[in-house]
C-alpha cells in the first residue's frame, strides 16, 4: 500500500478545492457580479438598523424626519436590487460552472477509457454527471451566502459596539457555544453527504447493469430477485439520510435555543442602557436589528448545508479527475508509423487489476499480415490482450509496438487510423445506419459505406429497413447478429493495418460467418488480424494461435499442432467444437484452397 486512506482523502480534498477555484474562474463576469451584489447587499443590510434608529430619534426630536426616511427608502431599494442580482448571478454562474464540470468530467471518462470503466461504473459516472457536477457548480453561491452571513455578523457586532461596547461584549461572551455547534455540524454533515452520494451511485450502477441485462433477467425469471439486488442498498441509504436529517435537526433546535437566549440577554442589556441614558430609543431599535443580523448567520443552517453538499459533490467529481489518464501525444506531435502490414509485438507486458495479475510478462511477436487467434479459458486475459493491441488500455509494465513503433509514441490520430476494432456487443453510435458504419471515419462516401456493409454481410437486411441506410438507429429493430454485422462493417470501413475482432462473430450463424470470412479475406491482404476466439473452428482458420493460460502465453503455434494437447482441447470444451478429425480436415482444406478465411492474408 503506497498511501493510507486518510492521505488519499486529504489529497482528494485538496484537488476538490483547486477544482472549485478553477470552476469559478470559468465564469468571471457572473462571479464578479455575484460577489459585488453580495457586498452591496451586506453593506445595505448593515446600514438599515442604524438608519431606522436615526429615523426614530429624528421623529422623536422633530428634526430631519423626511431625510431620515428617504435614506431608509434608498437602502431598501439597494437591498432589493442586490438580492435580485444575487439570484441572477448565482443561477448563471452555477449553470456555467456545471456545464464546464460536466464537459471536463465526461472528457476525462473518455480519456480513461476501459480502465476508467473498471474503476468507475456507468451508473456511478452518471450519478456524478447528473448530481455531483450541478452540486459542485453551486459552490460559489453557497460560499458567498455563507461568507455574506459571516460578514454581516461581524459588521453587526461592530454596530453593537458603536451603540454601546457593553452590548458587543455581552454578545461575544455568549457566542462560543453556538460556533462550536455549527463546526460540529459541518464536520458530521460532510461525512454523511459523501456516504449518501456514494450509496446513491452504487444503486445507479446496479440499475444500469440490470437494464443492460434485461433480456437475460426476463428469460431466467429472476426479475423479483434483481429488483431486490438493485434496491438492497436502500436501507443503508435511508439510514444515512436519516442520520443527516437527525444531525441537522439536532443542531437546529440547539441553535434555536441558544440564539433567542443570547438575543434576550443582549436586548436586556440594551434596555438597561436606555434606562441609564447611555442608549437612545432609536439606538435600542438599532441594537435589536444588529442582534438579529449577527445571530442570523447561525440560524442559516440551510446555507451551511449547501456549502457542505457542494464540497462533497466537488470531492466526488475531483476523484475522477484526479485519476491519471493514459499519456497521449499532443496534436501534431508523436512518431509516424513506418511502412508495414501491422506487425505487432508485446514486450514484457504485465497488467494488474488491484492485487490480481491479468497478464504476466507477456512476450508475443505477431508478424505483419498474419491472422492470430487468441484463445484461453475465461479469465486468462484474452480480451485484455486485445484491448492492449490497439491501446484502449495501457499495460502496467512493458511495451507494445506496431510495425516497430511503440503505441505510446504515436499521435492519437495516427494510432486510431491504423487500428480497427469490432466487439461482441458493438455500440451503435450515430444517428442513422450509414452514420453508424462511418462513425469515427470522416469523408467516407456512400459507396464505401455500402461496400463495408456487403463485406460484413449486412447490406441485405439494411436495405430491407424502412429507409435503408438512412434509417435512424432508434427505429431499426436489430438482432444480436445484425448488430454484430454492423459493428464488423464499421471496423472494415475504418481500414487500417491492424484489425482486432473481440469475439465479434459470436452471434453470427455458421453460414453467415463463413460468407463473411470469404468476403473479408480479400480485404485483409497485407494486414494483421487478431481474433479473440471461443470456437475451435475460428482458431483453426487462423495462421497462428496464442494460447493464454493464467495470464501467460503458454504456446504460440498453429491450431492443428496445438490440438494434440488435451489441455488445449479442454479450452473449447464449454462450446460446441469439431472433433480432432474435423479440425484437421478443416486445416487441410484451408491449405489446399489457398488458406480461405483469415489465413489467406499472407503474402
Amino acid at each position: 500500500m503506497s498511501r493510507s486512506s486518510r492521505e488519499i482523502d486529504k489529497d482528494e480534498a485538496m484537488t476538490a478545492g483547486r477544482l472549485l477555484v478553477r470552476g469559478v474562474r470559468r465564469a468571471p463576469a457572473w462571479s464578479s457580479l455575484l460577489v459585488a451584489a453580495a457586498a452591496v447587499g451586506v453593506c445595505a443590510k448593515l446600514l438599515f438598523p442604524a438608519a431606522l434608529g436615526n429615523a426614530i430619534n429624528a421623529g422623536l426630536e422633530g428634526n430631519g424626519f423626511a431625510a431620515a426616511y428617504a435614506r431608509i427608502a434608498a437602502i431598501l431599494v439597494a437591498i432589493m436590487l442586490a438580492d435580485l442580482l444575487i439570484r441572477l448571478a448565482a443561477a448563471s454562474c452555477g449553470a456555467v460552472v456545471t456545464v464546464w464540470l460536466r464537459g471536463w468530467l465526461f472528457g476525462q471518462v473518455l480519456r480513461l477509457g476501459v480502465g476508467g470503466q473498471r474503476q468507475f461504473g456507468a451508473g456511478d459516472v452518471a450519478a456524478r454527471l447528473t448530481g455531483d457536477a450541478p452540486g459542485a457548480g453551486g459552490v460559489l453561491a453557497a460560499l458567498v451566502s455563507a461568507v455574506a452571513a459571516a460578514a454581516m455578523a461581524v459588521g453587526a457586532v461592530g454596530g453593537l459596539w458603536r451603540i454601546d461596547w457593553r452590548l458587543a461584549v455581552t454578545f461575544l461572551v455568549g457566542l462560543p457555544p453556538t460556533v462550536l455547534l455549527v463546526r460540529m455540524f459541518m464536520a458530521r454533515a460532510s461525512e454523511l453527504f459523501v456516504d449518501y452520494r456514494r450509496i446513491q451511485a452504487g444503486i445507479a450502477t446496479r440499475l444500469v447493469d440490470a437494464l443492460a441485462g434485461m433480456r437475460t433477467i426476463r428469460a431466467s425469471g429472476t426479475a423479483a430477485r434483481e429488483v431486490k439486488r438493485v434496491l438492497a442498498p436502500l436501507g443503508e441509504l435511508g439510514a444515512t439520510g436519516r442520520g443527516l436529517w437527525a444531525t441537522q435537526r439536532q443542531v437546529s433546535w440547539q441553535v434555536g435555543l441558544l440564539v433567542p437566549a443570547l438575543e434576550i440577554v443582549v436586548l436586556a442589556m440594551a434596555g438597561l442602557g436606555v434606562s441609564a441614558g447611555r442608549i437612545t430609543p432609536g439606538g435600542l431599535l438599532a441594537a435589536a436589528g444588529y442582534v438579529q443580523i449577527a445571530l442570523g448567520a447561525f440560524d442559516q443552517v440551510d446555507s451551511l448545508v449547501g456549502v457542505v453538499y457542494a464540497r462533497a459533490a466537488a470531492a466526488r467529481v475531483a476523484q475522477v479527475l484526479a485519476v491519471p489518464a493514459p499519456a497521449i501525444a499532443a496534436v501534431g506531435a508523436g512518431q509516424r508509423l513506418r511502412r508495414g502490414g501491422g506487425g505487432l509485438e508485446f514486450r514484457g507486458v504485465t497488467v494488474r487489476a488491484g492485487a490480481q495479475v491479468i497478464l504476466n510478462q507477456v512476450n508475443l511477436m505477431v508478424p505483419a499480415g498474419v491472422g492470430l487467434a487468441v484463445v484461453g479459458h475465461s479469465g486468462s486475459g484474452k480480451s485484455t490482450l486485445a484491448l492492449l493491441a490497439g491501446r484502449l488500455v495501457d499495460p502496467d509494465e512493458g511495451q507494445i509496438l506496431l510495425d516497430g513503433v511503440p503505441l505510446t509514441a504515436l499521435a492519437p490520430w495516427e494510432l486510431r487510423a491504423a487500428v480497427a476494432y469490432a466487439f461482441e456487443r458493438p455500440a451503435l453510435l450515430g444517428g442513422t445506419i450509414a452514420e453508424m458504419i462511418a462513425f469515427g471515419r470522416s469523408g467516407l462516401s456512400r459507396d464505401q459505406i455500402e461496400d463495408a456493409a456487403r463485406t460484413a454481410q449486412a447490406d441485405g437486411f439494411v436495405r430491407r429497413l424502412p429507409d435503408g441506410y438512412d434509417t435512424p438507429i432508434a427505429a431499426a429493430p436489430l438482432s444480436g447478429g445484425e448488430a454484430q454485422r454492423l459493428g464488423l462493417a464499421r471496423a472494415i470501413a475504418r481500414g487500417g493495418r491492424l484489425l482486432i475482432l473481440d469475439d465479434a462473430t459470436s452471434s453470427l450463424d455458421t453460414a453467415t460467418e463463413a460468407q463473411f470470412e470469404v468476403a473479408l479475406a480479400g480485404l485483409l491482404t497485407g494486414r494483421t488480424c487478431v481474433v479473440v476466439a471461443h470456437r475451435a473452428a475460428t482458431a483453426a482458420k487462423a495462421d497462428l494461435v496464442a494460447w493464454l493460460d493464467a495470464g501467460r502465453v503458454r504456446s504460440l503455434a498453429p491450431h492443428a499442432q496445438l490440438w494434440a494437447d488435451p489441455d488445449y482441447r479442454a479450452v473449447f470444451a464449454a462450446s460446441p467444437t469439431p472433433s480432432r478429425t474435423q479440425a484437421e480436415i478443416g486445416v487441410r482444406r484451408e491449405e489446399t484452397e489457398g488458406r480461405v478465411g483469415i489465413a489467406s492474408r499472407r503474402g
